[in-house]
């Protein structure tokens, strides 16, 4: 959590606000390891969660003012807004306002409150360091206000939070992955449904994520533009979302015009590997789990063109290790981290050695995220 990362530098939640907080809540980040861009095509993911967390202390207050101070941004000092006139600002703390602005927008009665946030999931990483601050945001304020919402319910604010409000349009994986994936287990979802079931990770294998250290934000419009390409290429297809289709329609994907061919053609084979690893995780089945780790890299390089040679590099390093199965990039993409399945007790070296060769190379300063240090 904040105190992790520098304990002597930043104030309590006495000293920022005078008394104790009431309330303490926190929600891990999470790694996807298979299904990109999925989500918002209405298919199927399968993050799970990391040792990594967002924290927030929170005392009510007895007017309409929320007071936010964050770790990750000390500079910023108290930052202060009023419930009902939340307005984007295009900083951080318009995460807190979206779930505020969400929760209210719902139907939600809140009062003000001073907030201490503190965290260790990595900014621009590919871990959803977003979806883990509305997530710990909505459950402090839950338990603060006693208010009547269920996690699936907390997971669309988040959602809504991050569309409506940041101006994101994710899907609600990550959400959904902070609150509901348990250690040890993966989390299946069937984003158009919500239905979502846990898996548990084969005993033989462990994950690395290494992040390239090239930050991506997925509020620039690259992100944008894919999930534009889909809807357009769905509208050519004359189909709701491209989860509608499976490979054995590739003949009609195959006659849309490019980008559009190559974008509809990931997702498509995407959503089928996603079925083919909750398959594989089911029989215990490493190898095939992690061939399809490297066929989804291979898609968002080539197809959904996600990828950078940073990131391409580090799946290379990560393939040549023989104690890693597989290895991907994870996350939205332009950036952000890989995710490796490497046989059990390997992970650390392995993850160190390939980080070590990657720095040299590429010049930047990558680490290595899982597992924690």
């Amino acid at each position: 959590m904040g105190s992790d990362t520098a304990p002597h530098q930043h104030p309590d939640f006495i000293a920022l606000f005078g008394r104790p907080p009431e309330t303490v809540a926190s929600a891990p980040g999470r790694v996807n390891l298979i299904g990109e861009h999925t989500d918002y095509n209405g298919g199927f993911v399968l993050p799970t969660v990391i040792p990594q967390r967002t924290t927030v202390e929170l005392a009510r207050r007895p007017d309409r003012l929320v007071h936010v101070w964050s770790d990750g941004v000390p500079d910023s000092g108290v930052v202060t807004f009023e419930l009902g006139r939340e307005r984007r600002a295009g900083n951080w703390v318009d995460y807190v306002r979206g779930v505020t602005w969400a929760l209210a927008d719902e139907g939600f009665s809140l009062a003000g409150a001073d907030l201490r946030i503190s965290s260790n999931v990595p900014l621009g990483s590919g871990l959803s360091s977003s979806a883990a601050i509305e997530m710990s945001v909505v459950k402090a304020l839950r338990e603060a206000f006693s208010l009547a919402i269920e996690p699936l319910g907390m997971a669309r604010v988040g959602r809504r939070a991050e569309n409506e409000f940041v101006g994101v349009p994710t899907g609600v994986m990550d959400q959904m992955a902070s609150l509901l994936a348990g250690d040890g287990h993966a989390l299946f979802i069937d984003t158009r449904t919500l239905a979502y079931r846990s898996l548990p990770l084969p005993p033989t294998v462990e994950l690395a994520v290494i992040n390239s250290g090239v930050s991506h934000n997925l509020s620039k419009g690259d992100y944008r533009t894919r999930r534009r390409e889909c809807e357009e290429a769905s509208r050519l297809l004359g189909v709701a979302e491209l989860r509608d289709l499976t490979t054995a329609e590739m003949h009609r994907i195959d006659a849309l015009p490019e980008p559009l061919r190559r974008r509809a053609r990931h997702v498509v084979t995407e959503n089928e590997r996603v079925l083919a690893a909750v398959a594989a995780l089911e029989c215990g089945d490493v190898e095939s789990l992690g061939r399809l780790f490297y066929a989804s890299h291979d898609s968002m390089r080539d197809d959904y063109e996600v990828s950078v040679p940073e990131i391409d590099r580090l799946v290379e390093l990560a393939r040549r290790e023989p104690a890693v199965r597989g290895a991907r990039l994870t996350g939205g993409g332009f950036g952000g981290s890989i995710v490796a399945l490497v046989d059990r007790g390997e992970a650390a070296t392995v993850a160190a050695r390939v980080c070590d060769a990657y720095r040299g190379e590429s010049g930047q300063p990558g680490d290595v995220l899982v597992p924690a240090p």
